[in-house]
């Protein structure tokens, strides 16, 4: 009786339906390859999308629509899952690593850290001695400290301070000198020029201004030929005075820096021996023994150095003046004189090349 009822009500209705239109082959393949699709597609899309997307609600309309929906409904659900599928950008990683109890946050390379640590001991070092040497030096000033003294020594490092002081002021002077006759070459040279100018305005006066004309060029012509020894002097002599004894100096002072050292240390190690001997103020007076020995070996070296260079500046300063000095008395004697030979005599004995105003322009010396 059911079985009747259900045919004659599919007819009833099969009847009251409007008619389909006719499907082709190839709606056919389509609706069967949708429906395929649509039969594979609730384990793998909506269940991969709701894992990655996180969408629970698509997942429960798959499945619901897999066994009570129709073919239409399934289609649509599925369709809108994979449209509304959603992907989460994985974290970017780094090799470098995290803050952590060991790095707290930096990365630091070895290599920068050693070279920090070389830093820091280094200025610690340079402190503690900065600070010996101050403390020894105050002791010193005030008489409390001794102090290693090398009367020979002393002796003449003083003379040579004295020295310069005094090669200075003759190098001033003799500058002053250059310079003065520099401005009276250039004086009589415009008043030769001047001369001879008028010498061809003036007919009655022209024999009179021609020979002052001729007079002044002289006087120039020895003139510059006085400058060029002059410059040639005060060249020599600062050579000397401010290259050659202030090289010796410097390594004087080199040595007056050891010789601090030398007595900071000299009087730490004595005062540590003097003390109480405990196992910690042993340590501490082996390594001071150790630095001032490094200290004495400097200072030994350098006061040898200060010897050898006081001997062979003191025969170098003799040869070097006693020909400068030769050179001055005979330009200044031959141009006073008039000698215009022994003037020119006197260049070539000492192999100075005489400088025309035009022909090059003079150093920072002349000048």
């Amino acid at each position: 009786m059911s079985t009747m009822t259900v045919t004659s009500m599919s007819a009833v209705m099969a009847d009251s339906q409007p008619p389909q239109p006719v499907k082709d082959k190839e709606d056919d393949n389509f609706e069967r390859d949708l429906q395929e699709m649509l039969d594979d597609g609730p384990s793998l899309n909506e269940i991969g999308s709701t894992v990655q997307g996180g969408t629970p609600n698509m997942m429960s309309a798959s499945y619901s629509g897999g066994y009570g929906t129709t073919t239409e409904e399934r289609a649509g659900a599925a369709t809108q899952g994979r449209l509304t599928r959603s992907f989460t950008v994985p974290p970017a990683t780094s090799n470098i690593p995290l803050s952590g109890p060991q790095s707290n946050g930096d990365f630091v390379p070895k290599s920068v850290s050693a070279v920090a640590q070389s830093k820091l001991e280094s200025i610690k070092d340079w402190s503690v001695n900065t600070f010996k040497c101050t403390r020894q030096l105050i002791s010193e000033r005030f008489g409390k400290g001794s102090k290693t003294v090398d009367l020979e020594m002393e002796t003449k490092i003083e003379s040579l301070r004295d020295t310069q002081r005094k090669y200075a002021n003759i190098l001033r002077l003799s500058r002053l000198l250059t310079q003065h006759y520099y401005h009276v070459v250039q004086t009589q040279r415009a008043l030769g020029e001047g001369f001879s100018e008028l010498a061809q305005k003036s007919p009655e006066l022209q024999e009179e201004f021609r020979y002052n004309s001729e007079t002044q060029q002289a006087l120039v012509k020895n003139g510059e030929v006085l400058l060029s020894a002059l410059n040639f002097f005060t060249s020599s002599v600062n050579t000397l005075c401010n290259k050659t004894i202030e090289d010796t100096l410097l390594t004087i002072r080199q040595y007056e820096s050891s010789r601090l050292e030398y007595d900071a240390y000299r009087n730490e190690l004595e005062a540590l021996q003097l003390g109480p001997r405990e196992n910690a103020v042993g340590a501490r007076i082996e390594e001071t023994k150790r630095k001032f020995e490094e200290h004495k070996l400097k200072f030994d070296r350098l006061r040898a150095d200060v010897n050898i260079k006081l001997k062979f500046l003191e025969e170098n300063k003799v040869k070097v003046m006693h020909k400068q000095l030769l050179l001055f008395h005979n330009a200044i004697s031959a141009y006073f004189s008039g000698n215009a030979a022994a003037l020119e005599a006197t260049l070539k004995q000492f192999n100075i090349t005489l400088k025309r105003p035009n022909a090059e322009k003079p150093s920072w010396i002349e000048q």
